[in-house]
């Protein structure tokens, strides 16, 4: 008797447990598996890829590909023809103009070769001292001077650093603008990583991380004007932004908190009445013997 009991309760309490994190499950698992290793694969069979990975290409150009690999581009399955264009599931069209094939950009083009899709940072860099000494000399700071061409990494602050900066000016004036940074910076990079841990949990965040998305990139394209003293005049109003975004993000760490403690309740519960129609069973079973 005692066994159809209690084992119905074990399951029952092994559903209310797990149930509210097989969200985080189905999507660890769309992400992870569905989504990385299939997004590789397409990579891998690319006309772009095989033939810069061939034997019959140099060294140098085999770099390329690996240090794409390791890119934020590839992370973000922003691939060979995203930027240079052509057909890359066509060999025999690959690198065919009519295709849109550009191929790699001359160094005066660069900036507006990446500002195809990242417009608002071309626009800011542009109006910059970095972009109008560019422009006008073809000497000075592009895109790829700080980023890379191919090795591109999610942006930081890191990238604001004295071996850097100093091989164009003293690195005094980058200081400044790594400071006037700093407090947003902080912002963005906590509010990150705490929508991470919302997702991996089966909390819902799309409202916030669109929210996150629209100031980070809004940011991001502010620092590129290198103005200073724009930045810091904004700084509190996307510091305020953020706030608004950080005060979700608790309420939703608060129902989390909720929701666990709920479930240890009612494991607890379930393990009351299992003790309780186990003491009562035995003495049943007592009484007829």
């Amino acid at each position: 008797m005692m066994k159809y009991i209690i084992i119905p309760a074990i399951v029952f309490i092994g559903i209310v447990s797990t149930g509210l994190s097989l969200a985080s499950y189905r999507e660890t698992f769309e992400k992870e598996f569905m989504l990385s290793p299939w997004s590789i694969a397409q990579g891998e069979v690319s006309a772009c890829i095989q033939c810069h990975t061939s034997d019959s290409m140099e060294p140098r150009i085999h770099q390329h590909v690996q240090e794409w690999r390791g890119s934020w581009h590839a992370k973000n399955n922003v691939s060979c023809h995203d930027c240079h264009g052509g057909a890359p599931e066509d060999a025999s069209m690959s690198m065919m103009h009519q295709r849109g094939f550009k191929g790699a950009p001359k160094d005066i083009e660069i900036p507006e070769f990446c500002g195809t899709c990242h417009i608002a940072i071309q626009d800011n860099y542009i109006k910059s001292g970095h972009g109008k000494t560019f422009i006008a000399t073809g000497e000075g700071p592009s895109c790829v001077t700080c980023h890379g061409s191919h090795n591109i990494q999610q942006a930081s602050m890191d990238i604001i650093n004295e071996q850097l900066c100093s091989q164009c000016h003293t690195y005094d004036r980058a200081k400044e603008m790594k400071q006037a940074l700093f407090l947003v910076e902080n912002k963005l990079n906590t509010i990150a990583k705490n929508l991470k841990r919302l997702k991996l949990f089966g909390i819902g965040t799309d409202r916030q991380e669109k929210a996150f998305f629209r100031n980070h990139a809004e940011f991001r394209a502010l620092f590129h004007s290198i103005d200073v003293d724009a930045v810091r005049a904004k700084s509190s109003d996307y510091t305020q932004r953020l706030e608004i975004i950080e005060t979700e993000i608790n309420e939703s760490f608060k129902q989390l908190t909720y929701r666990r403690n709920y479930s240890a309740y009612l494991f607890l519960i379930f393990i009351g009445l299992s003790i309780v129609v186990f003491l009562l069973s035995k003495s049943y079973d007592q009484k007829n013997t």
